[in-house]
């Protein structure tokens, strides 16, 4: 296993183990199976452990199994507060106080505020003194690190970033999100303050390992013989910025094959040859896309709010991917935020279409892409989850 560092110096295996994907056995987590995937992780090198509050059974089941093997000091642990549904300091204190009784463990490694997308939650989080909270938490020993998770874009990325003095963060990541959400810009930035940066998502839940046979020949033909899964996580590791990459790992054989794959590769080991086969499986992966966006941003910012790239971003994951999954993404990322940046704020001022390289008919595709993305059920949804998740912060 190889190691990269944190902010104290701390080493952290660049394989991490996500906990979200435990097997499953008659609707609960397969304790058996989850114990020895786990236990053979660990004693390879494996050293970093991601959970969270809502992930069903997780947090339990990573206590026991660390508190019946007398590995607890032996690991980090990271798991995360769901800001989103904090209402007052008291119950920030009582949802951590229940994580640590679940994860039978009295101070957790790296704790995150899971799941921003908008900078209003962290100044939500600051009206309950949630800075306060951090510090007693720090002095007191039962926080060691403390960070975000992270889905959004850029530009509000990179405003959370800076708001304050974060021991890491966590950001969804990999060759075909490199200029979506934090993407390479936020890797890069997060690098520049010395902030270590853990991936999540590096092979978008397995869809990059489920490539069309086309991208397939085009790995073949590399020389390489990497599968699609090691071609996606090398690509991430050759990256100096990347502290850790997470894998939901829930079998055997994908543990192995993943802590190999960490044990083998370095920062900065891609060749010429090696960029250019991800950039042509891009491009085959791209065939369908609806929109030539490459998400340089040189339409942003938009008068009215519009996230452009993002827009066009999603509406192309529907055709590269299912549409549920890629709709249910947008309604996350985009939906949830404070201002949304939807299509359907466009005026069409035509202002972005001066400054795209692409010369892209952008005010016509945001209709497309806002058609597509929300349709009358995805609208009632979202609007139902913004009323409940968003007003309700205020």
């Amino acid at each position: 296993m190889k190691y990269r560092t944190d902010k104290s110096g701390k080493q952290i295996s660049q394989l991490g183990y996500g906990c979200m994907r435990f097997s499953r056995k008659g609707g609960s987590i397969d304790f058996d199976k989850t114990e020895q995937e786990i236990l053979y992780a660990i004693e390879n090198g494996v050293n970093y452990l991601d959970t969270a509050y809502i992930y069903p059974g997780s947090e339990e089941c990573l206590g026991k199994i660390l508190a019946k093997n007398n590995l607890r000091d032996k690991v980090s642990i990271a798991t995360k507060l769901p800001q989103y549904i904090m209402r007052s300091s008291a119950q920030i204190e009582k949802t951590f106080n229940e994580e640590l009784s679940r994860l039978q463990t009295d101070y957790i490694d790296y704790y995150l505020m899971h799941m921003f997308t908008d900078f209003s939650e962290w100044e939500n989080l600051q009206r309950f003194g949630i800075e306060d909270w951090i510090a007693e938490k720090k002095k007191s020993g039962q926080v060691r690190n403390v960070g975000f998770s992270y889905h959004g874009d850029t530009d509000m990325f990179l405003k959370i970033l800076n708001a304050y003095d974060w021991d890491f963060c966590q950001i969804q990541y990999n060759y075909l999100d490199e200029t979506s959400q934090a993407g390479r810009a936020g890797l890069e930035a997060a690098q520049a303050k010395g902030i270590p940066v853990v991936i999540m998502e590096p092979l978008r839940g397995g869809k990059l390992v489920r490539i069309p046979e086309k991208a397939k020949d085009v790995m073949k033909a590399s020389g390489r013989s990497y599968s699609p899964a090691e071609w996606g996580l090398r690509w991430l590791w050759n990256q100096s910025g990347v502290t850790c990459v997470l894998s939901g790992m829930n079998s055997m054989e994908m543990v192995q094959e993943n802590i190999r794959i960490a044990s083998e590769a370095e920062v900065d080991s891609f060749t010429e040859q090696d960029f250019a086969t991800i950039a042509e499986v891009k491009r085959v992966i791209r065939e369908r896309e609806k929109v030539g966006c490459t998400g340089c941003r040189y339409c942003m910012p938009c008068p009215k709010g519009v996230d452009i790239p993002g827009n066009f971003h999603f509406y192309n994951l529907m055709y590269m991917e299912k549409k549920t999954s890629a709709r249910f993404e947008f309604a996350q990322v985009m939906g949830l935020r404070e201002a949304p940046g939807f299509a359907s704020q466009c005026i069409q001022c035509g202002k972005c279409e001066k400054h795209c390289p692409q010369h892209l008919p952008i005010r016509e595709k945001l209709k497309e892409a806002d058609k597509a993305l929300r349709p009358l059920p995805y609208k009632i949804g979202i609007n139902v989850a913004r009323k409940i998740l968003i007003k309700k912060a205020k």
